[in-house]
């Protein structure tokens, strides 16, 4: 049986995120950043980035911590390269921090082509595809990766975490052509930790060969699971290499100290967002066969990738999509049981009317 959702009205939801961060010290505008995030997240089915996940993380390594700082500002560094911006976030809310710069790199990318955007002294930006995502949507090619907030992952061949779960995020304007964004997203490891804590509430099991135990043992159980383990073996540790290798140059922190405020009080402790957009006018060398323009060109493409037998392939963004369109159907966001309970965590915390399980329609 399949589970069941319930519909919760997204100016409800967004008034209790809103809500959840200015009580703890968040700007109006660092709110509905962080709502409006947290609502497209659950409008395309990422669960293990909502607001449960967000604001669980602020209370743990952020305004919690020592790892964000409300109603912070962003200090632009100057460079001598156009196409590219430099920022220093000062520890600004990542959701805040990640749309500020996805929108400058859209406007760098209009002038030169293609533009990017280095973040130094940031706070994690949760679900890296919603910010391509974004740019795709209105016409362009984006990319996105960071640096996870903790290094919880085991290299390949080894036996302590070293690095982030670190997630590389691509998105295509292809609406045009299938009627919604190829959005490419992953976390490098088997799974994001918050999916484990996803997992844990709702009381099910891991993957085999996603995560091991304190003592470095394999384990299915997320009540269990220590720390994470690379997709792919050293394919994915590769790919997750390469954030911290770009986050280097950035100026980023050690990964096994990072958001780590209690350790080595004379090294960096941030995270880094990186951030490229291409106009797709860029990248149009003309020579198309048969006529095509470049939006036919690309559409030929993608038919030819889903023809001769493989027609029922699913595409990147395909269940985002389809989430969405879920959503608009029902008219508003989809949370299960064990999710509303949690957020009625988050309103007794900001002193907000719980929500009534029996004040919503059960989702189509």
């Amino acid at each position: 049986m399949s589970e069941i959702f319930y519909v919760v009205p997204e100016t409800q939801h967004n008034a209790l995120v809103a809500a959840a961060y200015k009580k703890r010290g968040y700007s109006s505008q660092e709110a509905a950043a962080g709502a409006r995030f947290c609502a497209e997240a659950t409008r395309h089915g990422i669960r293990t980035h909502n607001a449960l996940k967000a604001l669980h993380l602020d209370h743990l390594l952020g305004s919690g911590a020592e790892g964000c700082k409300p109603k912070a500002k962003i200090e632009k560094i100057k460079s001598r390269f156009r196409g590219a911006a430099i920022w220093n976030a000062n520890r600004k809310l990542g959701q805040a921090t990640g749309y500020a710069a996805i929108e400058q790199a859209i406007k760098l990318a209009d002038k030169y082509g293609v533009g990017m955007v280095s973040v130094d002294n940031a706070f994690h930006y949760l679900w890296g595809g919603g910010y391509v995502m974004d740019a795709a949507k209105r016409g362009y090619i984006a990319y996105t990766n960071c640096t996870a907030a903790l290094a919880e992952v085991v290299p390949f061949g080894g036996k302590f975490p070293t690095l982030g779960t670190n997630p590389h995020s691509w998105g295509f304007p292809t609406t045009a052509a299938i009627g919604y964004p190829i959005v490419i997203d992953w976390a490098t490891s088997v799974v994001a930790m918050g999916r484990v804590q996803q997992l844990a509430r709702e009381g099910k099991q891991l993957p085999p060969g996603a995560a091991v135990d304190v003592n470095g043992a394999p384990t299915i159980d997320p009540q269990q699971a220590k720390y994470l383990l690379p997709f792919g073996a050293h394919k994915g540790y590769g790919l997750s290499l390469m954030n911290e290798i770009i986050s280097g140059f950035i100026g980023g922190s050690l990964p096994t100290v990072r958001n780590r405020w209690d350790q080595q009080s004379d090294e960096k402790h941030t995270c880094t967002f990186f951030f490229q957009v291409w106009h797709p006018d860029a990248m149009n060398a003309g020579a198309f066969a048969k006529g095509r323009n470049q939006a036919e060109n690309v559409k030929a493409v993608i038919n030819d990738i889903l023809g001769h037998g493989n027609e029922k392939c699913m595409l990147p963004g395909q269940l985002e999509a389809e989430a969405a369109a879920r959503c608009a159907k029902n008219g508003g966001l989809l949370f299960s049981e064990a999710e509303v309970n949690a957020f009625n965590e988050i309103a007794a915390e900001c002193r907000k009317p719980k929500w009534n399980l029996a004040d919503f329609k059960v989702a189509e």
